[in-house]
């Protein structure tokens, strides 16, 4: 959805209400909980938080609060979803005032313990998204170093008309925005 003012709430739930009945605009559908698609463009950044139980926990709640999307240009609705599978939730991308709703769903999530704990959920587009593709959000503590880590990993290609024409652009914010840094 291309709109030319900030979304109303109740755009974005009337928006989410259809998005419930769409499919994933993609057949990787889990493919980031392993390796993403060759076929794809693919980006995979890793940050070292520091050390820590604590900060890990930090951090995880950080992931759990959709944080990664305080980003000034980009946001979430709602604004803190549940971190459930099949949970839809509408990613909103301004640039130069015109706002991209896009409908992604939840995948899976992340709870693992040993050898490295790991915490976050992997989401993916539905067919009201510009783009085709998927990301996982993922924080780790491995214990024998003692070192956190933010993950993240992300397949994706154009998918709408828009998109093709726009895709550098999206691409380009996408890497310089600070959760894609290494």
């Amino acid at each position: 959805m291309l709109l030319f003012s900030s979304p109303s709430d109740v755009q974005l739930d009337n928006f989410l209400a259809g998005a419930a009945k769409s499919r994933f605009s993609y057949a990787e559908v889990g493919a980031t909980l392993k390796e993403a698609p060759s076929s794809y463009n693919v980006d995979h950044n890793r940050v070292l938080l520091g050390k820590g139980e604590a900060l890990f926990h930090q951090a995880a709640l950080a992931v759990r609060d959709w944080k990664m999307f305080d980003l000034g240009w980009v946001r979430i609705h709602p604004s803190a979803p549940p971190i459930r599978t099949d949970e839809n939730v509408a990613v909103i991308a301004r640039w130069c005032n015109v706002y991209f709703v896009n409908a992604c769903r939840i995948v899976g999530t992340i709870h693992e313990h040993v050898p490295i704990q790991r915490y976050g959920f992997v989401y993916g587009t539905l067919e009201d998204h510009a783009e085709s593709g998927e990301e996982r959000f993922t924080v780790e503590w491995d214990r024998h170093k003692d070192e956190v880590w933010y993950d993240i990993l992300a397949f994706s290609r154009p998918h709408q008309f828009l998109s093709k024409i726009g895709y550098p652009l999206a691409r380009r914010l996408q890497k310089s925005s600070p959760r894609n840094r290494k």
